[in-house]
């Protein structure tokens, strides 16, 4: 699935290019603090038997590789705009609670990897020179997954787990007439139902939290 990441920030750049003469065209980077509250994870070892357990889901955001996200919103009007949202969050299962499940591993963690198309909110004129803005989006959840059972099945690659969505609200300032940064909280839910090499599965429903800091760019 890895081509399919690929792919998929390849068509942002050139949905980005596309739009470059286009004066209502915005390009944000973001990075940030980012957690998950606990979840379900169920499912079939390879080889037979299930598991079912509560994890407590560790986001790590800064270890390699980092917590990141690139948006491209198009802006109809001074209020309202549509977008193209990738992110690439993290989520690491603790040690002690994989391993009462029979696993050595399990993780998302190159990444937890969202797509969605957003509905943008702003309201430009109501804080003076910074911009409040709300958003929401649905798409699909592409993880690394990374799982290995105390058997020594592996599994490792990118898959196509399920739907996504998020919800944004933050704050943006203008630095100059082409660059802004901003603040902002971002909630995610992705629904993930994995296939582990050798027969087995896993189902997790994951919500993340976070707190991102970044720069848009004009066209």
């Amino acid at each position: 699935m890895k081509p399919l990441i690929i792919a998929a920030t390849v068509s942002m750049a050139a949905l980005v290019a596309s739009q470059a003469a286009a004066q209502d065209f915005e390009l944000s980077f973001y990075t940030g603090w980012q957690t998950a509250p606990h979840s379900r994870v169920s499912g079939d070892y390879p080889g037979g038997g299930d598991y079912d357990a509560l994890i407590g889901w560790d986001g790590k955001s800064s270890s390699m590789p980092p917590y990141y996200g690139l948006r491209g919103t198009w802006w109809q009007s001074e209020s309202f705009g549509w977008g193209v949202e990738f992110t690439h969050a993290k989520v690491y299962a603790p040690e002690d609670e994989r391993e009462d499940i029979g696993f050595d591993r399990m993780e998302f963690t190159d990444g937890l990897n969202l797509l969605t198309v957003n509905a943008m909110k702003r309201w430009p004129t109501q804080w003076g020179a910074a911009t409040p803005y709300v958003g929401g989006g649905l798409g699909i959840a592409v993880p690394h997954v990374d799982v290995e059972t105390t058997g020594g099945d592996k599994t490792f690659g990118y898959q196509l787990t399920g739907p996504a969505m998020r919800l944004i609200a933050g704050v943006s300032y203008p630095i100059n007439d082409r660059f802004a940064a901003f603040g902002e909280y971002q909630f995610t839910y992705s629904s993930n139902e994995a296939d582990l090499d050798g027969g087995g599965s896993m189902s997790t429903d994951i919500k993340t939290n976070s707190l991102n800091v970044g720069i848009s760019m004009r066209f």
